[in-house]
């Protein structure tokens, strides 16, 4: 099992370094850590009274790595999840903030064990994700990241701008599909032709 600054150091791998796509809601990113964040933590890393595209620029993967560890596992509580789960949601709360944990409430509820859909991880459903755990300890992991996957595919279903991210220029799986793959075993991986039937309306 991976140590939390491990799992950490994978996501800052799998985000890579600047970028600053106008298609993207987040702004400015590098490593992961976007422009916002950075603000919200005040992290004016070259001390001008301000945090702008400058300090994402000057942002390092150490320093990324301790701000996915403290305000993306620590804080929001992914620690008291039972432990398969820990690199999937730790991944996903990096990449979706709040709504990491609301696609795991919904899950939860759905397989018997009922929560609050509300983003925040506190008793009830960390409870949850105990028991439905302990009833299906082969199948959360999967069933949570299948659960992401379709997640990716609602946001580009509605909003056609973000179809490059689950489709590649070459029709194939894009960057949120993968990543959404590489944590679920590979007999629910989406064959090339379930992708394109299910990719099949975007145009």
């Amino acid at each position: 099992m991976h140590t939390v600054r491990q799992i950490a150091k994978e996501i800052v791998a799998r985000e890579g370094g600047y970028v600053n796509d106008p298609d993207d809601p987040g702004g400015a990113t590098n490593f992961g850590v976007t422009i916002h964040t950075m603000r919200r933590l005040g992290l004016d890393l070259d001390r001008d009274g301000d945090v702008d595209v400058r300090d994402v620029r000057r942002l390092t993967r150490a320093q990324a790595v301790d701000i996915f560890v403290t305000h993306y596992f620590e804080r929001p509580r992914i620690a008291e999840l039972p432990d398969v789960l820990h690199a999937t949601v730790f991944d996903m709360y990096v990449n979706a903030g709040g709504n990491a944990i609301k696609i795991l409430q919904r899950l939860l509820t759905e397989m018997g064990f009922p929560c609050s859909v509300d983003g925040a991880l506190g008793p009830q459903s960390i409870g949850a994700a105990r028991a439905a755990y302990d009833s299906a300890p082969q199948h959360l992991v999967d069933a949570y990241g299948i659960a992401r996957r379709n997640y990716y595919f609602r946001i580009a279903d509605q909003r056609p701008a973000s179809r490059k991210y689950a489709r590649s220029r070459a029709g194939g799986k894009g960057g949120w599909i993968k990543r959404a793959e590489e944590f679920i075993a590979p007999r629910f991986h989406l064959s090339a032709t379930q992708f394109q039937e299910r990719v099949g309306t975007w145009g």
